[in-house]
């Protein structure tokens, strides 16, 4: 059976709190996974929690990025979901642990959408010639 997509759970431990309380610093070590992973960045929200954490997702073209932090804790979860097999998993753990300065992670991987169906009749993306030109004004 083939899957249409790939669950990675990332469980990030003993981060500094600055860096996990700052949401540039999450926007940009979040954008640097997608961008390190092979992932098509489509449109990034971040945001700011009193007295502390920062949520986010990042949508990608084969789906997303999301992260929420608790400074108080030195934690931060982490999900990324794709479509598809371009996307280097293990890039965007090490990316997200070297940018959270995380002393331990634990990363568990899910099959999502298993069909019972020939591969060939899973598509993750449409053709490209069926796509709509976009229209500039």
């Amino acid at each position: 059976m083939k899957a249409l997509g790939s669950h990675l759970i990332l469980e990030l431990y003993s981060c500094p709190a600055a860096l996990l309380d700052d949401p540039q610093h999450v926007a940009s070590v979040m954008t640097s996974a997608v961008e390190a992973s092979g992932a098509t960045l489509i449109k990034p929200f971040f945001h700011q929690f009193a007295p502390q954490g920062v949520s986010g997702v990042i949508i990608i073209s084969e789906s997303h990025f999301t992260i929420h932090t608790w400074p108080e804790y030195g934690y931060a979860a982490v999900d990324v979901f794709t479509c598809g097999d371009v996307i280097d998993m293990d890039v965007a753990a090490q990316t997200l642990r070297d940018g959270f300065r995380a002393q331990s992670i634990q990363k568990m991987m899910f099959s999502r959408g298993m069909l019972d169906l020939p591969p060939e009749m899973i598509k993750h993306k449409p053709d490209a010639q069926a796509l709509p030109l976009p229209v500039e004004n």
